[in-house]
């Protein structure tokens, strides 16, 4: 009877779009109340920096289609969000707009 033993592997996992340490910054900035992460200034935050990071990325790979694709869903996703914002507070729009220098 043969017994093998099998390593463990360790993998290391390198993370993709925003460190933790960048999120919990964005989170402080743009957050409402003390335990807010989840308004809309925050989802929209958090979007927008993951955006920033793809576009940059497909400056390097230009032939990445499927990131691409979860890219422009990206920004789909964040359109909705400030159409929403939008319609429930014109003022907290206009104010985090102009904090993220989107256009508009």
């Amino acid at each position: 009877m043969l017994i093998f033993k099998v390593n463990t592997v360790r993998k290391v996992v390198k993370t993709v779009g925003i460190s933790p340490e960048r999120k919990k910054e964005i989170i402080e900035n743009f957050k409402m109340h003390p335990t807010d992460t989840g308004s809309p200034e925050v989802q929209i935050a958090l979007m927008t920096e993951r955006i920033s990071y793809l576009t940059e990325h497909f400056k390097i790979h230009k032939k990445d289609h499927h990131s691409r694709r979860g890219l422009i869903k990206l920004v789909a996703q964040r359109r909705k969000l400030l159409n929403y914002l939008k319609k429930i507070d014109k003022e907290r729009y206009h104010k985090l707009i102009e904090r993220l220098s989107l256009r508009r």
